[in-house]
């Protein structure tokens, strides 16, 4: 088994309002990661918890977002974390 690692990921632009959080969801669900994503004041917070090379493809995917989200930036912090999820959830 691959060992697990988790990242924080929050993502500035025009990402809020354009499906981002679903667009992330599906993409976390389908690599096999938990967490959750929610909208910030400013931006999107991503907690995804899995894979080091899962982790790594849906990071990819978050620098670009769904068609009509604009990411300007997006700042990453890897950690270990001995919190668990149960699934990858959006959250208000």
């Amino acid at each position: 088994m691959a060992e697990q690692t988790a990242f924080r990921a929050l993502v500035h632009g025009r990402v809020q309002g354009v499906g981002f959080r679903y667009f992330t969801q599906d993409r976390a669900r389908k690599w096999g990661l938990v967490g959750e994503v929610r909208n910030l004041p400013d931006g999107v917070e991503v907690v995804a918890l899995g894979e080091r090379g899962a982790l790594e493809q849906l990071l990819r995917h978050l620098q670009e977002g769904p068609p009509a989200a604009r990411v300007a930036q997006c700042r990453v912090t890897w950690f270990e974390t001995a919190e668990t999820f149960a699934d990858f959830t959006i959250r208000p």
